[in-house]
């Protein structure tokens, strides 16, 4: 009986990876595998490009024993297969190797070194260990073309980018936007949805939150007769406050007016909450205790319902500004509705700060609230938080601004501090937050209801393991949402497995798709091949080196 099979006495697995690579290589299997089927039918696989400026590891050889699968199979069933390896040689792992090898922050590019320096240390560095892939991508028995790859840094790459992304201009995908996006100050750089969804983007963290008092300026009857009435809204982020323009509602949620005493300054007050909630903030064994009972220090804090409304009802009326650093002008501070308002938790009534939520922008620009942006001194409009993570510096801000907008005695102890922790490298775990000294100011001052540590889901950048923020910026984009119908439809026809990831995780992706944030601002990248006027009045795009000469 003739073996088809090499059987072993010895099941020894490094030996028997030594030998059959050595048999590949002495007859040149992979060569002739092409060479035999020259003539028929092709499968096309360009490797999802690794990056060399780091080490190889396990999880390299997991996905790559995935790929090699499928093109051994379709090589076996008669296609030829030319397996096209590639390099990643863009992107921010690079830039931050060599920003830390030289000593240098993103700021200091065109300044301590210039820009073409600069590329030419990136392109050294992206390089550094492809002797290690090449020795791995042999060991393992990973058939692909490595003596022709496609280099992303290579101008034949970038020329087929700017073919394809003249193609999307064309059909109106590509346009220039400003919104509200998910944007890492260590990185200095905006980030795609999909980068957000990225395994362990999300994470648990523990935060200082604060349920703010907004003092309202037109109270109803029934808010008044006990102290001041206030609105109350949750934070998770005390930091935002300062740039507060409005207050949102659920038009159909029930809201009551609660006379009690604030439990940090034990003044009377009278707070406006979801019924809904009253569970959450009010201790039910102090339900039967009377408000004239109420003693200083006391650990039961007595309340009483004195009125209630649908949210719609509270719409248009108007409060103090929280935090008064900066004078927004006309058309802020007033109760807006909003069909994102939930019960789920808080308060019922959502704090918005426009520069630095997309919902609470979308509600902001649907009700004529204006956001509160400052002056730089170069005359662009910016919000509070500059683009590494901190309040402005007054320096840092147009001098005629500051004199007319800015209060300054109150904004002092408060401008250059980093909105977290994580993005000063002289900052530790152990340092006060910027969220606790905002909500310590406001509870010093009888505008805070209630402070705790709470645990919360928030993104982190995928590259630099630091936080993410929602952030106003001017970005590239494909208009991913205009075959959105399409994409869905053809997700359902692909074979899954197993079938509860293209219905679940991507499947959801999909019915959420947002428009492709394409552009980055780094300097070590493909340039994007759009030449416009200042006033953005015209605007050229060019898909070839061909038609930038000419």
């Amino acid at each position: 009986m003739n073996k088809k099979f090499t059987e072993y006495s010895n099941f020894n697995l490094s030996d028997i990876n030594k030998e059959m690579l050595d048999r590949w290589n002495r007859l040149d299997v992979f060569r002739k595998s092409l060479e035999e089927r020259q003539d028929a039918d092709t499968f096309v696989f360009y490797e999802g490009p690794p990056s060399a400026n780091g080490m190889p590891g396990i999880h390299h050889v997991m996905a790559r024993t995935i790929k090699d699968i499928f093109c051994r199979y379709k090589t076996m069933k008669g296609f030829l297969v030319n397996r096209k390896a590639g390099w990643d040689t863009h992107g921010l792992p690079v830039e931050l190797a060599v920003e830390k090898s030289l000593g240098i922050t993103k700021e200091d590019i065109g300044k301590k070194i210039s820009v073409i320096d600069y590329n030419k240390k990136c392109r050294e560095e992206v390089m550094k260990y492809t002797r290690e892939w090449e020795d791995l991508t042999v060991k393992m028995g990973y058939w692909v073309d490595m003596a022709n790859p496609y280099i992303t840094y290579d101008n034949r790459y970038i020329e087929t980018l700017w073919y394809l992304l003249k193609d999307l201009y064309a059909k109106g995908y590509l346009y220039k936007g400003y919104s509200i996006q998910p944007y890492s100050p260590a990185a200095g750089s905006g980030l795609s949805t999909h980068e957000l969804n990225q395994p362990g983007a999300y994470r648990d963290v523990k935060d200082t939150t604060c349920i703010a008092q907004f003092k309202i300026k037109d109270p109803k009857p029934e808010m008044t007769g006990f102290g001041t009435a206030y609105f109350l809204a949750w934070t998770t982020t005390p930091w935002t406050l300062p740039s507060n323009t409005a207050l949102s509602v659920g038009p159909e949620i029930e809201y009551v007016a609660v006379r009690t005493y604030n439990p940090y300054t034990s003044d009377k007050i009278t707070v406006i909450a979801a019924k809904a909630l009253m569970s959450s903030l009010f201790n039910s064994k102090a339900a039967d205790l009377k408000l004239e009972d109420y003693k200083e220090g006391d650990k039961l804090i007595p309340y009483e319902v004195a009125g209630s409304w649908k949210g719609s009802e509270l719409a248009g009326m108007t409060y103090e500004q929280l935090i008064p650093w900066v004078n927004t002008g006309e058309g802020a501070f007033r109760v807006i509705t909003g069909d994102f308002v939930t019960t789920e938790d808080g308060t019922g009534i959502v704090h918005i700060a426009p520069t630095f939520g997309a919902d609470d922008d979308k509600a902001a620009k649907a009700n004529g609230v204006p956001p509160l942006m400052l002056v730089d001194k170069d005359g662009n409009r910016r919000p509070m938080v500059d683009l590494t993570g901190k309040f402005f510096k007054t320096e840092d801000l147009d001098p005629d601004y500051v004199k007319k907008y800015v209060n300054i005695d109150l904004y002092k102890e408060y401008a250059g501090r980093f909105v977290k922790n994580e993005y000063d490298s002289s900052l530790t775990a152990e340092d006060s937050t910027l969220d606790i000294d905002l909500a310590v100011m406001l509870k010093q001052q009888g505008k805070a209801f209630r402070i705790e540590r709470h645990v919360h889901n928030y993104p982190h950048c995928w590259r630099t393991d630091k936080p993410v923020l929602y952030y106003p910026l001017d970005s590239w984009f494909i208009r991913t949402t205009a075959c959105k119908e399409q994409l869905v439809a053809l997700n359902k026809t692909i074979n899954w497995k197993p079938e509860s990831t293209g219905s679940g995780r991507f499947g959801k992706w999909l019915e959420n798709l947002q428009d492709w944030n394409l552009s980055r601002s780094r300097f070590w990248g493909t340039p994007l091949p759009i030449w416009r006027t200042e006033d953005g009045k015209e605007e050229i795009c060019i898909g070839s080196v061909k038609e930038l000469y000419d």
